[in-house]
């Protein structure tokens, strides 16, 4: 009998307080279809109710996709994920109380998907050892109403790890491209391969649904070996999108882009330079700290302009640039298709990804940040009630030896003179990032410095250094004055060095700095 099945037939298979684990980074690999029926029939029923959701990354474009099809009351009871940064609703939703909600990792959770698979009772790791996850701290609990304690505190031959629970899934919701009636897929449109594979292996394992969307159906037999990313035996029910234009987007940017997905390369000299900004300035400061052949990693926003400052001072070939959700060399896409890639040296599913990531696999990462305080703890996952989550942040800063958190000093109506090699206060902004205590502890400073990672705290007007006393600021920039613009706006007194430098004054010219690694 054939797998390709009506929409109404696959939502028959997720029951009230189902467990549900679904694919997804922004709109890549996000099941958009079911997501929106989903919401449809409890609007009609009341059903299915009581869910269990678990994600690795944030699926939805801001704008109403994704999860925020499920924020219903009484639709989702348990919300175990990695970022929820592009589903405004469901943020609402958590923030709201309305179901019980926990931020893990975003590499842990694509780790408790294999746990699954081996059956094993969960995932032990150091990654959010001495963060917000960790118990002893908040145990990655993000409203009132989640009190349980997930997360435990083991000792293992004398170290400490956290032991991350799996749970016994009953359907997954994931995404490819082309079904056949015995339910082989092919992903050869998305731009990464992410967890789709291992997700329908985890809920199988459990003795569980497999649901897939894809804009193509084919006859059995169609499909060769070599484009089958799921063979057939982990999927139960394969549904075709009825709007792929809206609802099977390659990203939010792109409906399919060959180069995306690996079948075309680009040209590389077609990257616009980024206008003398402040953007550019920290891209500019945190380019001097790469090296000859680095394997890097780019957070989202900001970092992204060390790719383009790296690709207009001319070594951008020199380094090997990754992204969390697969994407091995080439160029970094930004915006709307961040998580996609175009000339990449290879896709790897998120999870094998992780795994690099964990194992120190990167020579440098370039991170946010958006509050700082005097130990060198850094929040990105928490602003006042607004909980985005920490992504991948986590595994990325704990497991990488030299790390570089960019931001500008403040925020909220900052207005900066950059130019002839010096910075000038216009007005000053409104929020301070540097402050006495962080809302939420994404960074662990006392756990980096204790594991000898060398980190810098890069601003547009001042470098700090991570040291196992806290920071110490070690260069400012020219045309500014330490009293006024760095210390008086600061919440602490940071250290100040013996030898305090100042920025190289290149970084603030219109022109090309002839930056050389």
């Amino acid at each position: 009998m054939s797998k390709i099945v009506s929409m109404d037939t696959a939502l028959d298979l997720i029951r009230d307080g189902a467990v549900v684990g679904t694919s997804g980074f922004m709109i890549a690999g996000t099941p958009e279809s079911v997501f929106r029926a989903m919401g449809e029939r409890y609007a009609q029923t009341g059903h299915p109710r009581d869910l269990t959701c678990v994600f690795c990354a944030s699926q939805g474009n801001a704008e109403g996709q994704g999860y925020d099809h499920l924020a219903q009351d009484g639709m989702i009871a348990k919300i175990i994920g990695g970022h929820f940064g592009l589903t405004p609703k469901l943020g609402k939703y958590m923030a709201e109380n309305k179901c019980q909600a926990y931020n893990y990792p975003l590499g842990v959770v694509a780790g408790i998907f294999r746990a699954a698979i081996q059956q094993r009772p969960g995932e032990l790791t150091k990654v959010g050892l001495k963060t917000f996850v960790d118990p002893r701290l908040e145990g990655g609990k993000i409203n009132a109403v989640t009190t349980e304690d997930l997360v435990k505190v083991v000792e293992f031959e004398g170290e400490e790890w956290l032991w991350y629970p799996t749970p016994k899934f009953d359907v997954a919701i994931i995404r490819g491209t082309t079904g056949d009636e015995d339910g082989n897929i092919t992903i050869e449109h998305e731009p990464v391969n992410l967890e789709m594979r291992t997700i329908a292996m985890a809920v199988k394992a459990c003795g569980g649904k497999v649901i897939v969307q894809v804009k193509n159906a084919v006859r059995a037999g169609s499909l060769t070996a070599d484009r089958v990313e799921i063979p057939g035996i982990f999927v139960d029910a394969v549904v075709v999108s009825p709007d792929p234009i809206e609802e099977h987007r390659q990203t939010k940017a792109y409906f399919y882009d060959p180069s995306m997905s690996g079948h075309i390369n680009v040209p590389v000299d077609s990257i616009p330079p980024l206008p003398l900004d402040v953007r550019k300035v920290l891209a500019r400061r945190a380019a001097m700290e790469l090296t000859p052949h680095a394997v890097i990693n780019l957070g989202i926003g900001v970092p992204e302009g060390v790719a383009v400052v790296a690709a207009e001072e001319g070594f951008g070939d020199q380094l090997t640039m990754t992204t969390e959700s697969g994407v091995m060399g080439g160029i970094p896409c930004g915006g709307g298709a961040f998580g996609a890639g175009q000339n990449a040296l290879g896709i790897l599913d998120m999870r094998t990804m992780f795994d690099f990531y964990d194992g120190g696999g990167l020579d440098m990462t370039v991170l946010g940040l958006a509050e700082v305080n005097a130990k060198g703890d850094i929040n990105v996952g928490r602003f006042g009630p607004k909980t985005p989550g920490c992504g991948g942040f986590i595994n990325i800063s704990q497991n990488t030896g030299k790390v570089v958190f960019c931001g500008s000093f403040t925020s909220g109506g900052l207005e900066l003179e950059i130019g002839n090699g010096a910075l000038h206060i216009i007005r000053e902004g409104r929020n301070r990032k540097f402050v006495e205590t962080v809302q939420q502890v994404t960074y662990s400073g006392e756990y980096g410095a204790s594991i000898g990672q060398e980190v810098l705290y890069v601003t547009e007007r001042a470098v700090f250094r991570l040291t196992r006393a806290g920071i110490v600021l070690t260069e400012i920039a020219p045309g500014v004055d330490l009293q006024k613009d760095v210390l008086d706006q600061m919440g602490f007194l940071p250290i100040l060095s013996k030898d305090l430098k100042q920025m190289d004054p290149r970084i603030f010219q219109a022109e090309k700095m002839g930056l050389t690694i």
